[in-house]
């Protein structure tokens, strides 16, 4: 097993804890992609895993539908991804990814959650370079597949770990590979069950358990604010 299966498995994944916030979150997500490639799931491939990944947190057809179709409106709120840096308490290094349709209220908030906690929002590029981006994908498992053999097929696709994790396949690959794993999974029939994408800390610091207590406290209200779409840490011993 490589570090991406050990990062998993060390992370909690309590991202889009609640369902009303997932679907909230999918939907802005579903309207972007409609608004940049087109609403045609078949012509649209960031568009189609999108919907598979909203049928896979039980999304209602009703949602999805209303998501793409806002796409098309001429009135319709100008969504976009932001990403922000900084450190929280004790010097870990946080990167929050955020959906946003008004970046004044969405840097205040951000900045507001790292000062109370004692950390601070920093600039550009300032903790990046501490996270790797990849893509992951998860799809259902066929009777008699070889990993190993799959995963020599995929190198070319991009992909660079595959596992099974209860019953299902994992595979991590490049950020840049996502699409040309996406295409390899179709054209071989596999059931794609969701894909997203992950930033992998190269590096890490432990904390002990008061630091813990500290330390989750700003990362709950990160998970409070529905324009934060995903927060990683260089924190341990969470």
């Amino acid at each position: 097993m490589g570090r991406a299966f050990e990062y998993r498995k060390a992370t909690k994944l309590k991202r889009w804890a609640g369902m009303a916030k997932t679907f909230t979150k999918l939907g802005r997500q579903i309207t972007m992609a409609a608004k940049e490639g087109g609403p045609e799931p078949d012509a649209n491939p960031r568009l189609r895993m999108l919907i598979q990944n909203a049928k896979a947190a039980n999304m209602p057809k009703d949602n999805v539908e209303r998501a793409i179709k806002k796409a098309t409106e001429k009135n319709n709120e100008d969504w976009k991804e932001v990403v922000y840096e900084g450190y929280g308490p004790f010097g870990i290094a946080v990167l929050v990814e955020t959906t946003t349709n008004n970046n004044t209220r969405t840097v205040g908030a951000v900045r507001s959650y790292f000062n109370k906690a004692g950390g601070s929002l920093g600039t550009t590029g300032s903790v990046e370079y501490m996270f790797e981006h990849k893509c992951h994908f998860k799809v259902a498992n066929k009777e008699g597949l070889d990993l190993e053999e799959l995963e020599l097929e995929m190198i070319d696709a991009g992909a660079n770990e595959i596992f099974e994790e209860d019953g299902s396949i994992i595979i991590y690959g490049e950020f840049e590979s996502y699409g040309s794993i996406q295409s390899f999974l179709e054209e071989n029939d596999f059931e794609i069950i969701s894909s997203e994408f992950e930033r992998m800390p190269t590096t890490s610091k432990e904390l002990n358990e008061e630091e813990v207590k500290v330390f989750e406290k700003m990362l709950a209200k990160f998970d409070e604010d529905d324009d934060v779409t995903n927060v990683y840490h260089t924190a341990t011993g969470l």
